[in-house]
């Protein structure tokens, strides 16, 4: 399957992230780069340029924008996705981060485990609706669904 070889994500007019949320930014790009699945199935019967792809992510308009395009820079896709059927799971992703972040300063490890928990199955259930939302636009394995849920965190942390 092909992959994604350079991802953009386009956070340049958000605030600051905090410490937490760039710690997560980088270990998604860092193991998206590593290891991922992304394709871009033929649509309306018109073949699509092979990967691997360039992948811009951005919100504009309250929406989720993927722009793909190959390496050399010749544009493939652009999609965008509604933000509705993120936002209860990104509210409640941040949450149960905020409470593993302060468990791991005091909690003992079997609180901490309990919550991190959590955390994955929340973390899943983002990365599922992702899959849901690229169905016929994008075919993206697990992992690489839950390191693009996490960058779709990062950019609703300033939206």
């Amino acid at each position: 399957m092909s992959h994604i070889s350079e991802i953009d994500l386009d956070d340049a007019n958000l605030p600051p992230p905090t410490p937490e949320i760039e710690q997560e930014r980088r270990v998604a790009m860092f193991d998206l780069m590593e290891e991922n699945s992304f394709a871009l199935p033929a649509r309306d019967g018109r073949a699509v340029p092979e990967g691997p792809y360039k992948l811009g992510l951005a919100i504009r308009e309250k929406r989720l924008v993927f722009d793909v395009s190959t390496e050399a820079g010749e544009p493939c896709a652009e999609f965008h996705l509604s933000l509705s059927p993120f936002r209860q799971v990104v509210k409640d992703y941040f949450q149960i981060c905020k409470s593993y972040f302060d468990a791991v300063k005091t909690a003992a490890p079997s609180q901490i485990e309990t919550i991190d928990m959590a955390r994955r199955g929340i973390h899943n259930e983002g990365a599922r609706i992702l899959q849901e939302r690229l169905e016929g636009k994008a075919e993206v394995d697990d992992d690489t669904a839950r390191r693009l849920f996490t960058l779709i965190c990062v950019l609703h942390f300033g939206g």
